[in-house]
């Protein structure tokens, strides 16, 4: 209860403190690519329950393609390359602590066809 607790603040108080910045970011989105603000995907959350994790979008909507990126990826916009380097495409998921799918301090929460590989072990751990 006090982690949920601790989570609940954090998130909110981030939410706050960081909301000129998600003003910002969202314009430049918008004004570069004019496609959605948020990239949203299902991942794998505690006791292996999906839920849709929020990003800022730094791939260029729709583009076709796997779901990995590496280097110099064509899909990937000028403004998100800068998103990504900076980290601050991860700032959204404050929203998820928020709303509790998400924790500030545990496990990263994957993508369930990469959960669906790990070994047995492994994954009775994820989903625990």
């Amino acid at each position: 209860m006090l982690k949920r607790a601790f989570d609940v603040a954090s998130s909110a108080v981030g939410l706050v403190v960081l909301s000129p910045v998600f003003l910002v970011v969202a314009a430049l989105i918008k004004a570069k690519d004019r496609g959605p603000v948020f990239f949203r995907q299902v991942r794998v959350g505690r006791h292996g329950v999906p839920f849709r994790i929020h990003k800022f979008r730094t791939m260029r909507d729709g583009a076709p393609g796997l779901q990995i990126t590496v280097g110099a990826d064509p899909r990937i916009t000028k403004v998100g390359a800068f998103l990504r380097r900076t980290r601050i495409d991860e700032l959204p998921q404050f929203i998820d602590v928020l709303q509790g799918t998400m924790s500030l301090v545990g496990p990263r929460p994957e993508v369930p066809r990469y959960v669906e590989h790990y070994p047995p072990a492994l994954k009775a751990r994820a989903l625990a």
